[in-house]
């Protein structure tokens, strides 16, 4: 898995698979926390800037800390079993939840609760959750990940995802003040942030998706959209249950979200809902109201919002300590022509092991470098290559 393609192996359509709904109508309420409390009317929470992520490090008992992400397009909340059994509450003797892949393949996953769940000053209590080994979540991002939380966990509260402040703010909405920006009413009847954004001068639906570090992915059905570039075979994406392989392309419109404009962005393509991704989301403190069913998006500049060229080695990975796997290898790119193949075993990133590559560090040598030298595990034996890195999308 690559940073700029990896969609958490939490799909957010596939969690809404899970949850016996689908985007034309529940068939059943999204699970919610019994009682949410706050030990201040304003809770402000840390959080460190992962890629296109926000992680939030909480502790309140002596197993911490604990690391979540927000996940805005999912309608269940993912816990790791180990954390799950230190709080438990009732557990599902049902038949598990089936969540399909892109690839049709299906991963079934257990219901629980769990008695009690903090974030800082937050308190939930009795949250219905899905019990989801995140051991190859931690690995991409190079820190262990205890969970992911989904929309309605924050059913309760006014939630702010502040990226530039590298900062989540919690806080009772009875008390909360004005919140600044753009305001955008979402879709009430499902509780979920889909919101309308233009496309030149067509209007589609798109949901909000903190889950997804791509900046937009598109639908382009019945779109007619203009392309500048592409849309050309990317890298491989992985999903909760399966990989798929990435298209992807530069628009020559301009999506517009409220009054901000991105002109000629760079979009994945694909066959579920539009969605807006970390890598548009983190120019924003965006707030989310349920109560009031709106979103407000907040920047200090009023300045179009331009996406660089997509630069990338040619070559995504399944990630381990001790190695990386090739996942995928882009089609006609530099690392093809080196002779990298699916499965092939990396161990080494110029010279160090690959365990001293966490994300951040990994992209930024993706966006700098020229070249990068990759050792490739062959029986016993170790041998490099040199892979050039290219613009996949200029």
């Amino acid at each position: 898995m690559t940073a700029s393609t990896l969609r958490l192996l939490l799909a957010a359509a596939c969690l809404v698979l899970v949850t016996g709904c689908s985007l034309g109508g529940w068939k059943r309420t999204p699970a919610r926390p019994l009682r949410t409390t706050l030990n201040a009317a304003r809770v402000v929470l840390p959080a460190q800037t992962i890629g296109n992520f926000l992680v939030v490090e909480t502790k309140w008992d002596r197993f911490g800390p604990y690391r979540f992400l927000i996940d805005t397009g999912s309608s269940v909340t993912l816990v790791a079993p180990a954390l799950a059994r230190r709080y438990p509450g009732w557990s599902s003797p049902s038949t598990p939840r089936r969540v399909m892949g892109p690839d049709g393949s299906v991963i079934e996953l257990r219901e629980a609760s769990m008695r009690r769940l903090e974030l800082g000053g937050v308190r939930f209590d009795d949250v219905p959750v899905l019990l989801y080994d995140c051991a190859a979540v931690s690995a991409h991002l190079g820190v262990r990940i205890d969970g992911v939380l989904g929309f309605p966990l924050f059913r309760d509260t006014l939630l702010t995802l502040d990226y530039p402040g590298s900062r989540v703010v919690v806080q009772r909405v009875k008390d909360a003040e004005p919140v600044p920006g753009t305001v955008i009413a979402f879709d009430h009847a499902r509780k979920t942030p889909v919101i309308p954004v233009r496309l030149g001068d067509r209007t589609l639906v798109t949901l909000i998706d903190s889950g997804s570090d791509m900046a937009f992915s598109l639908n382009p059905l019945g779109l007619e959209a203009r392309f500048e570039f592409g849309p050309t075979v990317g890298a491989t994406v992985a999903t909760i249950a399966g990989d798929r392989t990435q298209r992807i392309g530069r628009l020559d419109e301009t999506i517009m979200i409220g009054d901000h404009a991105f002109p000629r962005p760079i979009v994945d393509i694909s066959d579920e809902l539009s969605a807006i991704g970390g890598g548009a989301l983190k120019n924003f403190a965006v707030t989310f109201d349920q109560t009031n069913d709106r979103v407000m998006f907040f920047r200090t500049g009023i300045e179009p919002i331009v996406a660089p060229a997509r630069r990338s080695a040619g070559v995504s990975f399944n990630k381990t300590p001790a190695y990386w796997r090739v996942a995928g290898v882009v089609p006609k790119s530099p690392a093809e022509t080196a002779g990298v193949q699916l499965g092939d075993l990396v161990t080494r990133i110029n010279g160090e092991p690959v365990a001293r590559w966490d994300l951040a560090r990994y992209e930024q040598l993706v966006t700098t470098a020229t070249e990068i030298t990759f050792t490739f595990l062959n029986g016993k034996a170790e041998t490099e290559r040199r892979v050039a890195v290219f613009e996949l999308v200029p």
